[in-house]
C-alpha cells in the first residue's frame, strides 16, 4: 500500500508568517511590507507510483495534443511561481499563482493556473494554435475557417480585477499580486487571467482570446481564495472553473484558468469562458484496445468490509440463482435466463416491473452473494469535451444490508432499515487523454460522491488505487475508516464502515466492458443493460417503530434534542424505491454529482 500526502512547510514560509503576526501586531496591513528578499520555494510536485506503459497505438489518444475542430491545444504541465497569498492568508489557506512555462512553438497562452499552496504541484493549463481546416465533406465544411476571423488574437487592454495591496496608502511594491482581466476584440473571449507580481500592465502578446463560436460557457464550483475577512473594504475571491455543458454528450472543455473576482453574483455571466470542441469524431478517446490497457494498469482492487455478508457477484450469477421478474398485477414471477433476454429492454422505469430474489429456499443464498464470480461492468465515454476519458465501473450486490445509525458515540444497528434487492454502485476513473494519466477517481456514495486527485489516493501494485466498499451499504471511499451520511458534525447519521479485508475483487482482471458509446458496434451492449425498470421490489420501513426504540432509551433531557436530530438524517431511512440499473442512472449520460 502506498498513500501520498504533500505537505511542504519550509523555513522561508515559517519566516513569512512570523513578518505577518509581527506586522499585525502594530496594526499594520500585513500585506505593506516588501517580500522580494524572501525567495518563494516551489511546490513539490506529484507523479503517479510507477511509470506510465506505452500505450498501444490508435489515432490520438495519449498523442499530448487534442484537435477541437479549428483549434489544437496542449496541455503545459510546467510552472513558474509568480505569487503566493500566503503573504496575507494563514498558510493552510493560501494560494499559489503560477505563469505556464515550456509553451511549445506555434502555441499561445490563454490564462494562468493556481492551486493551494499546501497541495502538490499536479495542474495544467492548455494553450491553443490554430488549424487550418476545410473539407469537401457536407459533414465537416461547417468547420472550414477559410472565411472566418482568426482563432486568436491578442487582447485589446488588460482591466486591473485586484491587487494585494489594495487600501495601502503606499506607492504598489514590486512582490504584490496583480490580477489582470484581458479585455478581447469584439467577437472573441478571454479565457483566463494573468497575474504579476509588479503594477506594469502585462504586454498584449502575453495571451491569446479565441474566437466566440469556438468558446461555451464555464462556471465557478470550488471557491479556492477566499480574501473578504482580509480586507473587508476590498473583498476578493477566487474560484476554480469547469465548463457547463458537461457529461458524456457535453462539448465544454476545461482550461484549467480560474475565475476572481470581487464581487460576483449567482447565476451572472461570467467575463471568461472556456473551449468547445467542435470535432465530432472525438481523435483523442481511447481505442478498443487502449481501453483494454488502462483498465490493466489503472483498475483497483475492490476492498469489501471484513465483516461484510452482502457480498457481490456477477449479474448472470444472480439470474441463474433464482433471481425473479415480476409485472405489475402478476402474483408469480418469471424466471430470468443467464443473459437476461426475457427482460423487457428500453423504455423507462414505469413501475410495471421488478426485480426480486428467489421465492423459495434459495433466498438467503442469493442475498449473500457470490464473490468469485464478481466483475466490475464497465463504462467508457468521453468526459469534458474529449479530453478526458471517464471509465466507469459497476459492482452489483443482490443484497444492500440494514443500516447503523450512529449518535455520537453509540452505534445502533436497525433490523430492517436500509435494506433492499438489488444493489447497484459504481466509482469512476478519470483518464488525461494528453498522456493516459490517471488524473482522478470519483467515488459514488449512496446519493452523492466526491472526486479525489491521484495524488490523494492510495495504491497497491503500480498505479492501482484501492477502493474501500463500505460494511452493508457498498458506498465507495478512498481510505478505510467510518464515515458518516448525515450530519458529521453532530455525530448523527448512518454509519458507513469502510476497512480492507481478504474480501476483494481485482477490476483490473474482473472486469466486463459493456457500453462505449462513441465506439459504435466494438462494443456490443448486453441485454440485461437494456432492462430500464428496478432491480428490486419497493420498500417501505417501520422506521419510526425503530428510531422510538432508540429515543425511549435515551434520558428524558435529551430525547426532544435526539427528536430534532433525526429530522438532519437522510431520506433513504424512511423507505426505498427499488434501484434501477446503472443506465436509467443520471450520470449514465450525465456528468457525475461534483
Amino acid at each position: 500500500m502506498l498513500r501520498l500526502f504533500y505537505y511542504c512547510v519550509s523555513p522561508q514560509l515559517l519566516l513569512l508568517r512570523l513578518f505577518h503576526m509581527l506586522h499585525c501586531k502594530c496594526n499594520c496591513f500585513p500585506w505593506k511590507f516588501n517580500v522580494n528578499t524572501i525567495t518563494l520555494p516551489q511546490a513539490q510536485t506529484f507523479s503517479l507510483p510507477a511509470p506510465l506503459p506505452q500505450w498501444p497505438q490508435g489515432q490520438g489518444f495519449a498523442s499530448g495534443i487534442v484537435n477541437l475542430g479549428e483549434i489544437e491545444v496542449c496541455r503545459v504541465t510546467g510552472f513558474e511561481l509568480v505569487w503566493n497569498s500566503n503573504v496575507i492568508v494563514e498558510m493552510r489557506k493560501a494560494v499559489a499563482f503560477y505563469k505556464p512555462v515550456g509553451i511549445p512553438d506555434g502555441f499561445h497562452i490563454l490564462g494562468h493556473y493556481c492551486q493551494p499552496s499546501y497541495k502538490p504541484l499536479r495542474g495544467f493549463v492548455l494553450v491553443a494554435r490554430e488549424v487550418e481546416t476545410c473539407c469537401s465533406s457536407s459533414e465537416t465544411s461547417d468547420i472550414c475557417n477559410h472565411d472566418k476571423l482568426p482563432v486568436l488574437r491578442n487582447p485589446l487592454d488588460y482591466t486591473l480585477v485586484w491587487c494585494s495591496n489594495v487600501g495601502s496608502n503606499k506607492e504598489m511594491p514590486t512582490g504584490s499580486g496583480y490580477f489582470w482581466l484581458p479585455q478581447p476584440p469584439e467577437g472573441y473571449r478571454a479565457l483566463g487571467y494573468l497575474v504579476t507580481n509588479k503594477p506594469d500592465k502585462p504586454n498584449l502578446d502575453e495571451i491569446s482570446c479565441v474566437r466566440a463560436d469556438l468558446t461555451d460557457k464555464c462556471e465557478p464550483y470550488c471557491p479556492i481564495l477566499d480574501g473578504s475577512s482580509i480586507i473587508p473594504e476590498f473583498p476578493f475571491w477566487v474560484w476554480s472553473l469547469r465548463p457547463c455543458d458537461r457529461g458524456m454528450l457535453g462539448k465544454g472543455v476545461s482550461v484549467g484558468t480560474f475565475y476572481c473576482s470581487s464581487c460576483w453574483n449567482m447565476g451572472e455571466e461570467l467575463p471568461v469562458a472556456c473551449l468547445k470542441n467542435l470535432n465530432p469524431m472525438l481523435p483523442a478517446m481511447p481505442r478498443l484496445q487502449q481501453i483494454h490497457a488502462l483498465i490493466e494498469h489503472y483498475g483497483p482492487t475492490v476492498f469489501f468490509h471484513p465483516e461484510e455478508v452482502y457480498l457481490p457477484s456477477s449479474v448472470d450469477w444472480f439470474f441463474n440463482n433464482g433471481a425473479l421478474l415480476y409485472r405489475k398485477g402478476m402474483s408469480r414471477g418469471e424466471a430470468i435466463d443467464a443473459a437476461g433476454s426475457n427482460l423487457p429492454g428500453g423504455g423507462t422505469n414505469d413501475g410495471e416491473f421488478w426485480i426480486d430474489l428467489p421465492s423459495d429456499d434459495s433466498r438467503d443464498f442469493v442475498k449473500h452473494g457470490d464473490l468469485e464470480s464478481a466483475k466490475l461492468y464497465v463504462h467508457v465515454k468521453p468526459a469534458l469535451g474529449g479530453t478526458f476519458t471517464d471509465i466507469a465501473m459497476w459492482v452489483f450486490c443482490p443484497f444492500n444490508g440494514p443500516s447503523t445509525l450512529k449518535l455520537g458515540i453509540t452505534s445502533v444497528a436497525f433490523s430492517k432499515v436500509g435494506e433492499h434487492v438489488g444493489d447497484w454502485e459504481h466509482f469512476t476513473l478519470r483518464i488525461c487523454n494528453f498522456s493516459g494519466e490517471l488524473w482522478s477517481i470519483y467515488f459514488s456514495q449512496h446519493s452523492g460522491g466526491k472526486w479525489v486527485d491521484a495524488y490523494e489516493l492510495e495504491y497497491m501494485d503500480g498505479n492501482k488505487a484501492v477502493v474501500y466498499s463500505s460494511k452493508g451499504g457498498h458506498a465507495s471511499f478512498p481510505h478505510p475508516g467510518t464515515y458518516i451520511q448525515g450530519s458529521s458534525k453532530l455525530g448523527i447519521g448512518i454509519r458507513n464502515d469502510a476497512s480492507r479485508s481478504n474480501l476483494y475483487v481485482d477490476s483490473s482482471s474482473h472486469y466486463e466492458l459493456v457500453a462505449a458509446e462513441y465506439l459504435g458496434d466494438d462494443v456490443t451492449e448486453p441485454q440485461w443493460l437494456q432492462y430500464m425498470r428496478e432491480w428490486g421490489p419497493k420498500i417501505v420501513y417501520d422506521s419510526k417503530t425503530e428510531l422510538d426504540r432508540i429515543i425511549n432509551v435515551l434520558p428524558l433531557r435529551l430525547r426532544n434534542s435526539f427528536n430534532n436530530l433525526f429530522k438532519k438524517l437522510p431520506v433513504e431511512l424512511y423507505g426505498e424505491e427499488g434501484p434501477t440499473g446503472p443506465k436509467e442512472k443520471n450520470n449514465w449520460i450525465g456528468d457525475e454529482r461534483w
